[in-house]
């Protein structure tokens, strides 16, 4: 597959259409809505660090063991991952170009899941199993 090769004529031609429509919405929709939702939940979050500064192990299992606690903290987690990866395609787009983006898109995305799938499952583990 070739790379086009995108010049100031190209970006300075108002009819050119270069990248993809549909996945730029949806990628623009997607870090809005994110962002939104963050910022409803930065109450929650500061409900866990007031509540839980100079307690113990056993007081944050105990806080987080909640499931009224821990599986809002757990979507928040999940929608943080989310808008993460979203913020650094943009800088990625604006820095890196060609293959060395794929394979940064690529571990982007997998350090993302990662982050996500383990921070969730811990969450959930102490909500359901102590």
């Amino acid at each position: 597959m070739r790379e086009q090769v995108i010049t100031k004529d190209i970006i300075a031609n108002p009819k050119t259409h270069y990248g993809d429509a549909k996945a730029s919405t949806r990628h623009f929709i997607t870090q809005r809505l994110t962002g939104a939702i963050n910022v409803l939940f930065i109450g929650l979050l500061v409900f866990i660090v007031v509540r839980l500064a100079g307690h113990d192990r056993a007081d944050v299992v105990g806080l987080v063991g909640n499931w009224y606690v821990g599986i809002p903290l757990a979507v928040l987690l999940a929608i943080v991952t989310v808008h993460m990866r979203n913020g650094m395609r943009d800088v990625l787009e604006d820095y890196v170009a060609g293959r060395v983006y794929r394979l940064a898109m690529m571990l982007n995305t997998l350090f993302c899941i990662a982050i996500a799938v383990l921070g969730v499952v811990s969450i959930l583990k102490l909500v359901f199993w102590g």
